[in-house]
């Protein structure tokens, strides 16, 4: 399957702060695009970004996307490497990734079909490129021939992370199809967001798509995913896995299969907080929180403590109408004991990866 651009000549393929791309345009530019053996995408613009990772593709190139101010080491380019990315760094400082085009490719089909996404769609990126989740909506749309914009006002589909979505409705008049990604579906984006229809998938930088749902349904599996439960923790067997990966890949997050293909994901093993015994996971307590009114955002870490061994500390933001006491009075009450925060920090903003997730790594390192 190809990876170059779909869309008919006159159609508009981006658009983005006020430059206008048809497909034709687009095509030119790519084929005008300097030949090198490697490119690096990571420093410039969207649209020259992109005309970059198709150029290169054209080309049967390589092409670095990494975050210009974080980049990882780069390894040795492997036969058939075409994206060199990096993990979003959420846990810690992100690691070199390669793939080939069809790692992606092949994946387009059956993700056009369960989102929906036409040509016809303007498709919102609300995140920079090198975090994957936006790179692949990009090239998707791109493929599809359908419009990538920074516009809001008229888009009709956008891919986000769920603190992101849930202020952007109300700003999205036309928007008809949410992609969330990158962390759990909370309440709270759920019910800003149930007027569209609603697609989550589970996936990481390392494996690509691995199970998604339209919501209300349940997680399941994509086709020719396989999926393993070793000691609680997920291992992923897929045709979209990163060059240089074992056949199965451990992402370190708990999880459980049920009948059907279907999986339950409960966060990251390495987030979990052992209170007095009783296994705390971070990411459960942080949807609890997220869906509180008067909470922008919330990140759970463990703190160390001398005789249950760990407690649960909650570092949040507050929106301009939050208060603490009435939060602390919400949370106790859905909470069980062990998961309840006994030590709570407001901040006026917590670390983010490029995708929007919370990076968890630099919490611990500031908080715990």
């Amino acid at each position: 399957m190809s990876v170059l651009p779909g869309g008919s000549a006159g159609d508009v393929a981006i658009d983005w702060n006020g430059r206008s791309l048809t497909y034709a345009d687009l095509d030119t530019a790519i084929a005008d695009w300097p030949k090198q053996t490697v490119h690096d995408a990571s420093d410039l613009d969207v649209p020259d970004a992109l005309i970059c990772v198709f150029a290169a593709a054209r080309q049967g190139a390589a092409v670095r996307v990494f975050d210009p101010q974080a980049r990882p080491d780069r390894p040795d380019i492997e036969d058939g490497a075409f994206l060199l990315v990096g993990t979003s760094g959420s846990t810690g400082n992100p690691r070199p990734l390669a793939r080939t085009a069809e790692s992606w490719t092949s994946s387009f089909g059956e993700f056009t079909t369960l989102t929906g996404i036409t040509s016809n769609d303007r498709v919102l990126l609300t995140g920079p490129l090198h975090a994957t989740m936006h790179l692949f909506a990009a090239v998707h749309a791109l493929w599809l021939g359908a419009c990538v914009t920074d516009d809001v006002r008229h888009a009709t589909v956008t891919h986000a992370v769920p603190a992101v979505l849930r202020t952007l409705v109300d700003h999205a008049p036309l928007l008809r199809i949410a992609i969330v990604a990158g962390t759990s579906l909370d309440d709270g984006a759920r019910e800003r967001a149930h007027k569209i229809r609603l697609v989550e998938y589970y996936g990481a930088a390392e494996l690509s798509l691995v199970a998604a749902r339209v919501v209300p349904e349940p997680l399941r599996l994509l086709h020719g995913i396989d999926a393993d439960i070793r000691d609680g923790l997920l291992f992923v067997r897929s045709p979209y896995r990163v060059l240089g990966t074992d056949e199965w890949v451990g992402v370190g997050d708990l999880a459980e299969l049920r009948p059907g293909g279907e999986l339950v994901v409960h966060g990251r093993g390495s987030a979990a907080v052992n209170v007095g015994g009783a296994t705390v996971v971070a990411e459960d307590v942080e949807r609890v929180l997220d869906a509180i009114d008067g909470v922008s955002a919330a990140a759970v870490i463990g703190t160390p403590h001398a005789v249950l061994g760990e407690t649960v500390t909650a570092v949040i933001e507050l929106s301009t109408s939050g208060d603490l006491d009435a939060v602390k009075a919400e949370a106790r009450r859905v909470l069980r004991r062990e998961a309840m925060p006994r030590r709570w920090t407001i901040v006026d903003e917590l670390p983010r990866t490029g995708s929007g997730k919370i990076a968890r790594g630099r919490v611990k390192d500031s908080y715990s």
